[in-house]
């Protein structure tokens, strides 16, 4: 049975809290003098106003959640957040809902794809919102898929399964610890790399919104030439902290307390680092034996494309897109590979490509010895059988939704490869697609406003690793 009043209430409270996060951006908007001022009271009262609306009706001595309302609500909160935080944008030189609400969704999803332009000459405070969304995105996720995922069993998650996962009386406390210490380490993390792109050369607006937007993998920018506009130093921070971003958060927050940086034993860890760099250097190699590109650039470059993409920061370098037909195939796989579970990241993650490959080594090596009994581990612990399930469960409705969100872009009238590229690009979180109008040259304003729409539900599914939001569908579900 759904406890209605304790969503009611946990959602008021949500909303409640972004409608103070309106507050940051309204500052600037006051400082700088800008008409947007109106746009965030307007936005923070109403969201105030529905917060306490739900607040009040959900007021309720249980707060005690079911499995069933943990599945409703993580869908909930992304989808009703991104409703409300949408209204600054609308209000906002008169942008439609249609377009607010995609770059609101892709804002909390740090998915990054964009469809406004002149962000060089945008409100301060606008550009503050967007990368604030994706902040709060960010460490959102992060939280979700540490404490939430595991205990829902989702795209197995449940191989890592902490105490704080557990969502029984006595883990509330921990899970809420956990919470305050996450966040802290994420708070350091984006100090850090605020200073570092400002010794890097960039002013510390641009750092402080680049920062936010670099560790939480998201990728918007205060400018339409994204990272192009700024010096080769930044894009190598911008390429140490998004390949953080990629890495569990978890980790950072353990290191710290046990005063050691002991990541190399991770399984999931090592393969991330170890992928980045081989398909960096080969790309990079690459560029350097087949175009007139000097071997330091050549690096650089690709280095800090593919951790972007890998990452699903999706920051624009320059348009891979172009330097052809090897690297566009590359880059179209890399869309969907994602970084380590429990970070920001978008896409399949590493852990999941790991073991796949365990277990069809098994399958090959039973072949030729039908009755050998192998037990798969994983970072020492047991991969069950329910977990592999959950894994391939993923992976098939992953793909299904790719296809269908082609199928229904390319009857919008776009091309196969903007398509293609685009719902890829959407449900891994990706940011920009492949092509002249959605690549990393591009963005999203000029696609039909279905197309938006279909491509903001593709971010929502492959934020919330799709399963989520499946299970809402299922008859059963809804059963008393």
């Amino acid at each position: 049975m759904l406890n209605i009043k304790p969503l009611l209430f946990l959602l008021g409270l949500l909303l409640s809290m972004m409608a103070g996060f309106m507050c940051l951006p309204l500052i600037f908007a006051l400082y700088y003098g800008e008409e947007t001022a109106g746009a965030f009271m307007v936005s923070a009262l109403l969201t105030g106003t529905v917060a306490s609306i739900c607040m009040r009706s959900g007021k309720h001595q249980d707060l005690t959640l079911n499995i069933r309302d943990m599945f409703l609500l993580t869908s909930l909160t992304w989808l009703i957040v991104s409703l409300f935080a949408a209204m600054p944008f609308t209000l906002y030189h008169g942008i439609n809902y249609t377009d607010a609400f995609f770059e609101t969704m892709s804002g909390v999803t740090t998915t990054g794809s964009t469809v406004l332009s002149g962000l060089d000459k945008m409100d301060h405070s606008i550009l503050m919102w967007r990368s604030l969304l994706q902040w709060l995105g960010g460490i959102g996720f992060i939280v979700m898929a540490v404490a939430i995922l595991p205990f829902l069993n989702v795209g197995g998650m449940k191989l890592f399964r902490t105490e704080s996962s557990d969502w029984g009386d006595k883990a509330v406390p921990r899970t809420r610890s956990m919470a305050k210490d996450l966040f802290l380490v994420y708070l350091l993390l984006t100090v850090m790399c605020g200073v570092a792109y400002h010794f890097a050369g960039m002013q510390w607006f641009d750092a402080i919104n680049h920062a936010m937007t670099t560790l939480s993998t998201g990728g918007y920018s205060t400018s339409d030439k994204s990272m192009s506009n700024f010096s080769d130093s930044a894009q190598w921070v911008g390429t140490l902290f998004m390949a953080a971003g990629g890495l569990p958060l978890l980790l950072f927050m353990q290191c710290l307390q046990r005063r050691s940086m002991k990541v190399w034993g991770d399984q999931q860890v090592k393969g991330y680092l170890v992928f980045l760099i081989i398909v960096s250097m080969t790309l990079g190699v690459w560029m350097w034996l087949t175009r007139d590109i000097a071997f330091a650039d050549a690096i650089r470059l690709t280095s800090f494309n593919v951790v972007s993409v890998v990452t699903t920061t999706g920051y624009g370098l320059t348009d891979y897109g172009t330097w052809g037909g090897f690297a566009f195939i590359s880059f179209l796989f890399l869309m969907l590979v994602g970084g380590c579970s429990g970070s920001t990241a978008g896409g399949i993650k590493i852990f999941r490509f790991q073991i796949a490959l365990s277990v069809m080594k098994e399958q090959v090596k039973q072949q030729f010895h039908p009755n050998a009994v192998t037990r798969h581990r994983y970072n020492g612990r047991i991969v069950t059988d329910d977990i592999v399930r959950s894994i391939v469960t993923f992976s098939l409705l992953l793909t299904g939704v790719i296809v269908l969100l082609s199928l229904i872009l390319v009857l919008t009238g776009l091309d196969p490869v903007t398509s293609l590229s685009g719902a890829i690009t959407a449900v891994a979180n990706v940011g920009p697609g492949l092509g002249p109008e959605i690549g990393p040259a591009g963005n999203f304003a000029g696609l039909p406003d279905l197309a938006k729409w279909s491509l903001a539900i593709g971010m929502l599914l492959g934020r919330l690793e799709i399963l989520t939001v499946a299970v809402l569908f299922h008859p059963g579900f809804w059963k008393y």
